[in-house]
């Protein structure tokens, strides 16, 4: 799950510039730009899609690749950079933005000869597209899902008792004070304090998950702060990636996590003799997807749309989560395959995901959320409009600067993607000019 807020901002927007470089020795049409996040594909595939593009189409292509580490570079450099990035890897609140605010195209799944490999989607995915439709428009129709997953408790099973993890009270709860972590993003806090603050109306049926999660009322608002400031002072401190070795050496007892990177830890960890393990609290949590769209400003829309077709191959699938750790919204037989371990003895019901007839399987429950698990879940919707209040809100709950420090921020990158665009201007008239004179 990509929601983390990054204080490196800026190192990411000084890099734009290395594009223009890049793709001046070539025509744009033979360029294909990619906009990710770091270590979140096989980058071999760099390399071998430019092979499979020529045998498929007769055409050339060349790669540049850029990474970013927040969501809100990606967007304010497309937004209000107008930058040319063919494809970019938002998550599913973030895609719900750029389609309400038109920095989308739509995806064309014509391929002619080429298999449509992009029917390999699991419909537990695409189905949970239709939340984000805006402005009349069919999200499904803008965006391909790619990883997803869901968030609990990674926990240290020495330390803590598991029945304890099956809730989040165990957050709020004084005697583990100084012996956990929350993820330091807003996302995530949010949500997390609004189903523990409304866990009695969702057992009650009165509110579900997907509500308290995603209505943004001034009541709402009101009652995630109070659950954050009194969790504050519970924290050993909020993290954005460090959680994960913290908990292998067992200097934590507990923390938020998403399952992909849990899956991660209780291996390592395992390896040095700690023992740990994760769960999805009772009350319900969030289940989220990250996706690929092709933004508004893109010039290469054919090479675009082939990659999305390539990486829905279940082989390139699978080749990407191996890099992630996170489960690829393909659900095709080899992925099944792949992820079925015989040597398990308990079963779980994904029928959910790979459809009829897998309620029974053997697979890394922490990978793949039996259906029991999912049914207590919600995604989570941008907040749009909602969106500022919210930030004002989260600092004062962290009782830091951080509404103060964003609009600095987003100041900061309006100036410094104004300079570049009047740059970039500048540039291009230059080279105008130099080619006006090479034709006289």
């Amino acid at each position: 799950m990509r929601l983390i807020q990054s204080t490196f901002v800026f190192a990411a927007l000084i890099a734009v510039n290395c594009f223009s470089t890049q793709v001046q020795a070539q025509e744009r049409n033979e360029v294909l730009k990619i906009y990710n996040w770091a270590d979140y594909i096989d980058e071999d595939l760099l390399t071998e899609f430019p092979v499979w593009y020529k045998e498929q189409t007769g055409e050339n292509v060349k790669i540049v690749f850029q990474v970013f580490d927040m969501n809100e570079v990606m967007y304010t450099k497309i937004a209000m950079g107008q930058e040319d990035f063919d494809l970019a890897c938002p998550t599913q609140a973030v895609m719900q933005r750029m389609l309400h605010n038109d920095l989308l195209l739509p995806i064309d799944q014509n391929f002619g000869n080429t298999p449509n490999y992009m029917n390999n989607m699991s419909p537990f995915i695409i189905d949970r597209l239709d939340d984000f439709n805006a402005k009349g428009k069919n999200a499904a129709e803008y965006a391909i899902p790619y990883m997803w997953g869901v968030s609990g408790i990674l926990y240290n099973t020495e330390k803590v008792n598991k029945s304890e993890m099956q809730s989040w009270g165990c957050f709020w709860d004084q005697k583990n004070k100084g012996k956990m972590l929350m993820k330091d993003s807003y996302w995530d806090a949010y949500a997390t304090a609004a189903v523990w603050g409304y866990r009695n109306e969702i057992a009650a049926g009165k509110r579900s998950v997907y509500s308290v999660t995603n209505d943004h009322s001034q009541a709402d608002i009101n009652l995630v702060e109070k659950e954050l400031k009194t969790l504050k002072p519970n924290l050993a401190g909020w993290e954005a990636d460090f959680g994960k070795e913290m908990m292998t050496k067992g200097e934590i007892w507990f923390c938020y996590a998403w399952n992909g990177d849990a899956v991660w830890a209780i291996e390592e960890a395992a390896e040095v003799g700690v023992n740990l393990d994760f769960a999805v609290p009772s009350e319900g949590s969030n289940v989220w997807f990250d996706c690929w769209v092709i933004p508004k400003y893109a010039k290469n829309t054919k090479a675009a749309n082939y990659f999305l077709n390539y990486i829905c191959r279940p082989d390139i699938a699978l080749r990407n989560m191996d890099v992630s750790g996170y489960c690829s919204a393909v659900a095709s037989t080899e992925i099944l395959e792949a992820v079925t371990d015989s040597t398990l003895e308990e079963t779980y019901n994904l029928s959910y995901f790979f459809g009829p007839g897998n309620d029974s399987l053997r697979v890394n429950p922490v990978q793949y959320p039996d259906k029991s698990v999912v049914d207590r879940c919600a995604i989570i919707n941008d907040y749009l409009d909602k969106n500022d209040e919210v930030l004002e809100m989260w600092s004062r709950a962290k009782g830091d600067n951080l509404f103060g420090g964003m609009t600095f921020m987003i100041i900061a990158v309006i100036v410094l993607l104004a300079g570049w665009i009047i740059l970039r201007q500048a540039q291009k008239a230059k080279s105008k000019k130099r080619r006006s004179g090479r034709r006289k």
